[in-house]
């Protein structure tokens, strides 16, 4: 990593101590009702300021927040993260006011549980009413601490876009790996590296408050579309309000949330509520065929999925993947010189076209759409092609669909006596279906309210490794990254005007308790 500007007042020799009053609140019985009384089980914030020793060479930031949203002192954390580290601008050091004491009413579960009764829109309404009642100008701070942080996150963003990760190139994959976790580990987190065949993976774990409960999981990866030399003709931008450059929404631009996240419950001296797991792979674009053991090994025991794909281009979260399958046809024919001896051949290109024409029927089928992505073969004109494949790939709206399509190409066969066809399924994804009620939905419904933002979920075209909690049943919602558009295409984006919402609300989610949001509590 690059020199970067240290704001860790911790690691610097902070002058202040923090002064905070936890306020406990009863356990609710129902998901609405515990996301308003979870909502109220946050630290008091008191207003600091932080003094640092300058180590040599080193730019240090040292200031106050604004009056509308005074932090708390950080506690003791090992590094400053790239976003932390450049989110405070200097300011001349200055006493600390006396700290102001709150008092908190408590919230009977009887109360709670009569809220559980209402709408989803007057739960929202309650949980932002019981949070201003309990700590006045709480929603205001998570929010405008979001703001401060929301430069160093874009230029965050922007930095991790600027190191070309594409898929299946193990040595740039790792250098951002390195560069991920240094990162991360500067919030607090464990991080190693899980070796893969085309570049490593990341496993990094925060502790929370209550390491009994069961813990949440969140999803990403780090390797695009764009191959190297992207940059050169398309290089990392910032104009009217949207930055865009090669992977800035998919995904560089979720990894940078996280982290901002993050580091903003750093900066206020809290940890998540429970214990938080992010698995980062290496061959997400690819279909996950190796990353997928790992998000697989994760699954167990996790109360909650997230993923940090972009969500819908209007903000929406994802609530739904259809199923997706990469399949390769490979063809073998017989070679033989086109002019003297073609009665001796059997093209592969002409059987790999007339098995691409029969295939394309199947886009017809109820539930499936077909995309022919690549086609290879032969050496030259005159010679009769000896070897063909094409790269094909299946979205399925149904696990049905799946399994009917995938049947039928496992059963393909030559139309050329002599020629052979091979079906080779190189990464699939399980259709996620739509979950009815949805608890996890609503639950960050009500934490939007809090936070002043309007929220909703939606089905997603798309697939991703999200697909596999969601196909299982696990509580899954995925879209937390960067707002923005164009995926895999030139004009890809992120909307600036909404990292600092993102990171707000990321950072609410991991600090509240989760609602019960399957058949039994979990915290």
């Amino acid at each position: 990593m690059s020199p970067q500007i240290v704001g860790s007042p911790a690691a610097q020799g902070a002058a202040t101590e923090p002064d905070r009053t936890q306020v406990s609140v009863p356990a609710a019985t129902d998901g609405e009702a515990l996301a308003v009384a979870a909502a109220t089980t946050v630290t008091t914030v008191v207003t600091a300021t932080t003094v640092t020793r300058a180590a040599p060479g080193t730019v240090i930031a040292a200031g106050t927040e604004p009056a509308a949203c005074p932090p708390a002192v950080p506690a003791a954390s090992p590094a400053a993260s790239p976003v932390t580290a450049s989110a405070a601008p200097p300011a001349a050091p200055a006493p600390a006011p006396a700290p102001t004491a709150t008092t908190t009413a408590p919230v009977s579960p009887v109360t709670a549980a009569a809220t559980a009764a209402g709408t989803a829109s007057t739960a929202a309404a309650n949980a932002k009413t019981a949070v201003t009642v309990a700590l006045p100008g709480l929603p205001q701070a998570l929010s405008a601490r979001a703001r401060t942080l929301a430069g160093a996150v874009r230029r965050r963003c922007a930095d991790l876009a600027r190191i070309e990760s594409p898929s299946g190139d193990a040595p740039r994959l790792d250098a951002l790996a390195e560069e991920l976790a240094a990162g991360f580990r500067a919030t607090g987190a464990t991080a190693r590296r899980e070796p893969g065949p085309a570049g490593d993976h990341l496993v990094l774990e925060w502790e929370g408050r209550d390491e009994t409960l069961p813990h949440l999981l969140i999803v990403g990866h780090h390797d695009t579309v764009w191959p190297v030399g992207t940059l050169a003709d398309w290089p990392v931008t910032e104009q009217d309000g949207r930055l865009t450059g090669p992977g800035v929404v998919d995904m560089k631009g979720g990894l940078a949330i996280l982290e901002g996240a993050l580091a903003l419950l750093a900066d206020l001296g809290e940890r998540p509520h429970r214990s938080v797991r992010l698995v980062v792979v290496s061959d997400e674009e690819v279909g996950s065929p190796d990353g997928r053991r790992l998000v697989e090994r994760q699954l167990r025991g996790a109360a909650a999925v997230l993923g940090l794909e972009p969500p819908h281009p209007d903000g929406r979260l994802k609530t739904a993947r259809r199923g997706s399958t990469r399949v390769r046809l490979t063809v073998t024919g017989r070679e033989a010189h086109a002019g003297n001896d073609a009665h001796d051949g059997v093209s592969a290109v002409d059987e790999l076209v007339d098995q691409l024409v029969a295939v394309r029927d199947l886009a017809g089928q109820p539930g499936t759409e077909l995309n022919a992505g690549r086609i290879s073969g032969g050496s030259r004109a005159n010679v009769i092609a000896g070897r063909a494949e094409a790269e094909l790939g299946l979205r399925f709206s149904t696990a049905e669909a799946q399994r009917r399509t995938l049947d039928h190409l496992a059963r393909l066969t030559a139309l050329r006596p002599g020629a052979r066809v091979r079906t080779e399924v190189l990464s699939s994804r399980p259709a996620w279906p739509e979950r009815t009620g949805n608890p996890l939905l609503r639950h960050v419904r009500s934490l939007a309210a809090v936070l002043g933002q309007q929220l909703d979920g939606a089905p997603a075209g798309g697939a991703g490794d999200t697909n596999l909690p969601g196909s299982r049943g696990l509580p899954t919602l995925d879209g937390f990254g960067a707002v923005g558009a164009g995926a895999h295409a030139r004009h890809e984006h992120i909307r600036l005007d909404q990292i600092g919402p993102r990171i707000a609300l990321l950072a609410a989610l991991l600090a509240v308790p989760l609602p019960r949001l399957r058949d039994r509590a979990e915290g």
